[in-house]
């Protein structure tokens, strides 16, 4: 397990345009997917001990936003050759144990994550309406084995923020988790193991 920061892409920054399958193979356009009010991009993944520490959380975060317009979408970019933990099928055992609400989809070229500066898992971009990066930080300070109780608290702050037409929360933390695993060649330039 590598962890490492998110890149912190500068606020502002458009989303870019994806179409990726979930494990099922239904195909999702974020242009489909986009949230009236916003919409939350996670990059991340089934095995990652980050992820499934802060899951319950996410999913609390996903049912309590959605209703207000918020859109949640998961990107999974992980290479499943290697992490057979992340491939599709235990895609659908994961959504269906953890009861994610939200469409969990395939980066199979790992394309997505590039375009993102997508770094960890999980990685949070938070978009508003007009998709224009609002936040890109940590769920909050909790990690695993670092005792502090996850809240989701620098997220839903962001959220908040975000529904309630105040400017993005000046100090913005970095996500950490373990490093997207990339294929074998296929490392980003800002990818620092």
């Amino acid at each position: 397990m590598v962890a490492v920061n998110s890149q912190m892409v500068p606020l502002g920054t458009i989303a870019h345009h994806f179409e990726l399958p979930d494990p099922t193979g239904k195909i999702y356009k974020l242009s489909n997917l986009k949230g009236e009010k916003g919409t939350l991009i996670i990059f991340m993944c089934n095995h990652c001990p980050f992820v499934k520490h802060v899951i319950r959380e996410i999913v609390n975060i996903a049912n309590d936003y959605v209703r207000k317009g918020i859109a949640v979408v998961g990107i999974n970019s992980n290479d499943t050759q290697k992490y057979p933990e992340d491939s599709p099928q235990n895609m659908i055992e994961f959504i269906k144990h953890e009861e994610i609400p939200f469409p969990y989809l395939i980066d199979e070229t790992q394309e997505v994550a590039k375009l993102y500066k997508a770094a960890c898992t999980p990685d949070f971009f938070l978009f508003d309406s007009e998709l224009r990066l609002f936040y890109r930080g940590q769920l909050d300070s909790s990690r695993p084995g670092n005792n502090i109780p996850v809240s989701g608290e620098d997220l839903r702050n962001a959220l908040e923020s975000l529904l309630s037409g105040k400017s993005p929360p000046a100090n913005q933390k970095p996500s950490m988790g373990c490093n997207i695993k990339w294929k074998p060649g296929n490392e980003p330039d800002y990818f620092k193991p």
